[in-house]
């Protein structure tokens, strides 16, 4: 007989096929000194990830009911991207993130989803109770972003075509067909393959931080001019969950931060307080970092 609670077997192993995505993102903040990819658990976590996400059967390409736990369910309709697709945007780093989502449901209030692809992050902070405003360039995404918010009946998410740097104007935007999730702002990365190019919207980071306090990022490289364009009291009432794609990003943000004493906790370090250039991800390899005025990352 099997234990509905636990989900083991009569012979006290883990049944993998009764374990839900939401089980995993509300187990995850009571190890999150283990989310480093370099930590042994990280390992047998993102196998555990991997064979949880394959048997909820997110392939199903009109509808995909996903279990988020406390969340409840919701409709992800999968999608290709080039190399890549929509259950990438599930694995154990993503995972993660939302399980700081849950976690922090009653500290924020007015959040932003910049670099919001097809819209998982929008969707989740949205049942974490919050007010959203997400913020994708790609007119693709932006419209299967759009359709996803109608498939799970949220109407009140704000939806913005537009990308975001340091100053608000209008940049040239190259979309990168072989991965779509890649697409980035043009000089920013060294793009591949076929290549589709285009003028989008930008807009200020200090204009979107006077009204958030909490921001999740993704920008494909940006990351570097957007930071440095921010000062102290731009932190002051905001935190933001980053991604930072390079070496070079790492160190200047890295310095940034130290020169306007704004801390930094990376997953790289098991959220640990960064404490030199050496705690900070340098790709999406190492995680994400979590940038805040805060003396501490709330788990």
């Amino acid at each position: 007989m099997v234990d509905k609670h636990l989900n083991f077997d009569k012979h006290n192993q883990i049944n993998m096929d009764k374990i839900t995505i939401g089980q995993l993102i509300e187990a995850l903040p009571y190890i999150s000194s283990s989310h480093a990819r370099s930590n042994p658990a990280y390992k047998v976590l993102e196998k555990v990830a991997e064979t949880v996400v394959y048997n909820s059967n997110l392939k199903k390409v009109d509808e995909a009911i996903i279990n988020l736990g406390k969340l409840g369910n919701i409709s992800f309709p999968f999608q290709e991207f080039g190399s890549i697709n929509s259950l990438d945007l599930f694995g154990l780093d993503e995972l993660i993130i939302f399980s700081f989502y849950l976690t922090n449901q009653n500290k924020y209030k007015k959040t932003y989803d910049i670099g919001a692809n097809i819209g998982i992050h929008s969707i989740i902070m949205n049942l974490c109770g919050w007010d959203v405003t997400c913020i994708e360039p790609d007119p693709i995404h932006m419209n299967i972003l759009k359709t996803n918010l109608i498939i799970n009946k949220i109407n009140n998410v704000a939806t913005v075509e537009a990308a975001v740097s340091s100053e608000d104007g209008e940049l040239e935007f190259v979309r990168v067909i072989g991965n779509t999730t890649s697409s980035h702002l043009a000089g920013v990365k060294q793009p591949y393959g076929d290549l589709v190019k285009f003028p989008v919207k930008v807009l200020s980071i200090k204009n979107i931080m006077s009204s958030a306090d909490f921001i999740k990022m993704d920008v494909e490289g940006v990351e570097k001019e957007i930071i440095l364009a921010t000062n102290k009291s731009d932190w002051s009432g905001t935190d933001m969950m980053l991604e930072i794609g390079t070496e070079s990003n790492a160190l200047a943000i890295f310095e940034h931060l130290n020169n306007i004493c704004v801390n930094s906790f990376s997953q790289k370090k098991g959220w640990s307080k960064v404490t030199s250039l050496e705690d900070v991800p340098s790709s999406y390899k190492e995680g994400s970092i979590f940038i805040s005025a805060k003396e501490q990352m709330n788990w």
